[in-house]
C-alpha cells in the first residue's frame, strides 16, 4: 500500500467541506464541544467501519442490484435536505439551552450510510488503494485505520471552530445567519448527488 498517498487522501477528504463537517461545525456552535462529542466519535468510528464493510463486500450488492444504490441515494439526499432544513430552523433564542438535541453516537455512525460523500470516499478509497491478493483484508483494515487516525483531527478542527464561534456569535441574528450558512453548505454539497440522480432518472 502507498501509505503517503493514502494519508494525503484521507486528510484531504476529511478536512474539506461536506455533510459531516457542516453538521459537526453547526453542532459545535449550537451545543458546544462536550455535548457534541458523541456526534464526533460517531463520525470518527462510523466511517472507518463503513470502509471495512464496503471493502469486504457490501459494494458488490450494488453491482448486482443497482436499484438498491439508487434507493439509498434518494433516501440519503432527502434526509440530508431535511437536516439542512433542521439546521436552518434551529432555535436561536438561547445558546446555552436548546429544545433540540445533538446527534447521538449511534445516529452519527448510522448517518454515514446515507451520506453521499462517505459512499464516494469509501468506495473510491478501497478501489484505488487496495490490491486483491492474500493480504486484502489487512489492507482494508489498514485503510480504515488510517482514516480513523488522520481523519479524527480534521473533524475535530471543524467542531472546535464551530464551538469557538459560539463566543463570537452572541446575538440570535448572528447565530441564525451562521445556521443558514451551514444549511446552505450542506445543500451545496448535494449538488453533484442531485445532478447524478436527475441523469439516472431521465435515462
Amino acid at each position: 500500500m502507498e501509505y503517503a498517498a493514502i494519508i494525503a487522501f484521507a486528510i484531504t477528504a476529511c478536512v474539506t467541506p461536506g455533510p459531516n463537517n457542516a453538521m459537526i461545525m453547526a453542532s459545535g456552535l449550537n451545543y458546544g464541544i462536550r455535548r457534541s462529542l458523541p456526534h464526533y466519535f460517531g463520525i470518527c468510528l462510523g466511517f472507518p467501519a463503513m470502509v471495512i464493510a464496503v471493502g469486504l463486500g457490501i459494494s458488490t450488492l450494488f453491482e448486482r442490484f443497482p436499484v438498491l444504490h439508487l434507493i439509498l441515494k434518494l433516501a440519503g439526499a432527502a434526509y440530508l435536505t431535511y437536516l439542512a432544513w433542521r439546521i436552518a430552523t434551529a432555535p436561536v433564542s438561547d445558546l446555552s439551552q436548546r429544545a433540540s438535541k445533538p446527534f447521538s453516537f449511534v445516529q452519527a455512525a448510522a448517518f454515514q450510510w446515507i451520506n453521499p460523500k462517505a459512499w464516494v470516499l469509501a468506495i473510491g478509497a478501497t478501489v484505488t488503494y487496495t490490491v486483491i491478493d492474500q493480504n486484502y483484508v489487512i489492507q482494508v483494515l489498514l485503510l480504515a485505520g488510517i482514516f480513523m487516525l488522520f481523519g479524527a483531527p480534521c473533524i475535530l478542527l471543524w467542531l472546535w471552530f464551530g464551538a469557538k464561534l459560539k463566543s463570537i456569535l452572541q446575538d440570535p441574528q448572528s447565530v441564525r445567519i451562521f445556521n443558514y450558512s451551514m444549511a446552505g453548505l450542506l445543500m451545496v454539497s448535494l449538488i453533484p448527488v442531485f445532478t447524478e440522480l436527475y441523469q439516472q432518472l431521465i435515462t
